[in-house]
């Protein structure tokens, strides 16, 4: 007699009984598209190490954030590169910097999509760090307390632009308060604030620096971001920021903290984002070029395992595509 085949086993056999067992779904709503946006250029500018991924001229922003928005991608994220670059990033806060222009520019034709967009000094700074640096000589130190002035300049700035959603990124301490309280103080009260809890010093975020420009120029970010090793700190900065205000939580990485995702998702309750990152991206890109992989089946199961793992929201740049298969 042949051994009985699992219940779930047979169900898996019908193709459209499949999608009634499946225990955790992937859709077009549950993405976020990110996109780099530049001063002074007209046109897409590709980047060499993320195929597909360009930096775009805030017309064709417009343009990207359509498309998006058509294909049910709910939001995108905004990262600017300005015009010019100093000590403090200064283009942060500009009410004309690109960020700034982008959002008004974004939210007048596409009202409906949310735009969230990236707090952080990095993109802006003469040396790439994310904050005010001090005594650059005798060993990186960045001054918390005035970066944070500069980080809540920066989230009132884009919030006055039109921001749906500010995500700081920087890992400062307090900076999540410090956000709150300003935009509170500025009218924004119902703006909601996506904070970078669990933001690694990764190895996987080399193309994205490129993307944006913002490598550091001397020494690292490992003194502020957090250490790949350390699980229990990362669930402890996570409930931080939520008694801080945050309204979600990320983590970042995504794929090689899965279980990071599932711990603070079970010890916060809080809906949670997860970023796969350019280093992921790249990676799938360049296996798939090489014909070592299915891309389209990578994407997917990658994207599935994220949400498994308990993300509510991926940030991804394999967004379109993916909305594209999944549809």
């Amino acid at each position: 007699m042949p051994f009985p085949q699992t219940r779930l086993r047979r169900l898996r056999a019908t193709r459209a009984l499949r999608g009634l067992v499946r225990e955790t779904h992937l859709a077009p709503g549950d993405l976020v598209y990110p996109m780099f946006v530049a001063h002074g250029i007209d046109r897409r500018e590709p980047i060499a190490a993320m195929p597909g991924v360009d930096r775009l001229s805030i017309a064709h922003a417009v343009t990207e954030a359509g498309e998006a928005a058509s294909l049910g991608i709910p939001a995108v994220l905004l990262f600017g590169l300005p015009a010019s670059k100093d000590e403090e990033g200064s283009g942060a806060w500009d009410e004309e910097g690109i960020v700034q222009l982008a959002t008004r520019a974004i939210k007048e034709a596409h009202p409906e999509l949310i735009l969230i967009t990236d707090l952080c000094l990095c993109e802006y700074t003469s040396h790439g760090h994310c904050g005010v640096v001090r005594d650059a000589g005798n060993g990186l130190t960045v001054d918390n307390d005035a970066t944070l002035e500069l980080l809540t300049r920066t989230a009132t700035s884009q919030a006055r632009a039109g921001a749906d959603v500010i995500a700081p990124s920087d890992m400062m301490d307090g900076r999540v308060g410090a956000v709150r309280g300003a935009l509170d103080d500025d009218g924004h009260t119902h703006t909601p604030i996506l904070a970078y809890s669990a933001k690694f010093a990764s190895a996987f975020y080399g193309p994205f620096r490129e993307a944006a420009d913002s490598a550091p120029a001397f020494g690292d970010r490992r003194s502020y971001q957090m250490d790949p090793a350390n699980a229990n700190e990362a669930v402890r900065e996570a409930r931080l920021d939520v008694e801080e205000g945050a309204d979600i939580v990320m983590v970042k990485p995504a794929l090689p903290y899965l279980d990071l995702i599932r711990r603070i998702k079970d010890e916060t309750s809080m809906p949670l984002a997860a970023y796969n990152v350019s280093g992921e991206y790249a990676m799938v890109k360049a296996g798939a070029a090489a014909g070592y992989l299915d891309e389209r089946a990578t994407v997917l199961e990658a994207l599935t395992c994220i949400r498994r793992a308990g993300a509510d929201v991926v940030i991804t740049y394999h967004a379109k595509e993916a909305a594209r298969w999944l549809q």
